[in-house]
């Protein structure tokens, strides 16, 4: 049986990422990205909708978010989703949906510190190696692997050069 895992969110930063490093001095960050929805509801009127989605990005792409951006900065994330379970305080099983973010653009604009001085988007995947597939001018990274936090370790994953949009 086939399964396809994929999420792709713009949004902007709810709050000010804080970065922290694991014992393995593997960059970490969790974020929150506010996801705003606009839509005709049953009167007519247009209803506007804002989903807020937790995100934890690794290794470069946390640093580089936690570098560029700040409350309120404007972010296109791509990642998977992930099923976190524990058992809480009064001994209840806990579930929590939230997206590892695997790459990320900054979409900032002129001026705006999101982008850089030239207003153009950056993209970074977890590495720091530029990407060989990609030659415009936007400063892209990649990396030939992707994190699992399961396991704590790096498996062999193909990253994702290009999105249509």
């Amino acid at each position: 049986m086939a399964s396809f895992n994929r999420v792709i969110l713009i949004g902007n930063l709810t709050r000010d990422p804080e970065l922290r490093y694991t014992p393995n001095s593997l960059a970490v960050t969790d974020i929150g990205l506010a996801v705003n929805d606009r839509r005709k509801g049953a009167n007519g009127e247009w209803v506007d909708e804002t989903t807020f989605v937790d995100i934890t990005l690794w290794g470069r792409t946390a640093e580089v978010v936690s570098e560029y951006c700040t409350k309120g900065s404007p972010l296109m994330i791509e990642g998977r989703l992930k099923l976190d379970s524990w058992e809480g305080q009064d001994g209840q099983k806990k579930n929590k949906l939230k997206v590892i973010g695997e790459r990320i653009q900054l979409l900032g604009t002129r001026g705006s510190g999101g982008a850089g001085a030239g207003g153009e988007a950056k993209s970074y995947s977890g590495g720091a190696r530029p990407s060989p597939h990609r030659q415009t001018q936007q400063d892209s990274y990649t990396s030939q692997s992707s994190y699992d936090d399961a396991t704590g370790d790096y498996g062999g994953g193909s990253p994702v050069d290009d999105v249509p949009f």
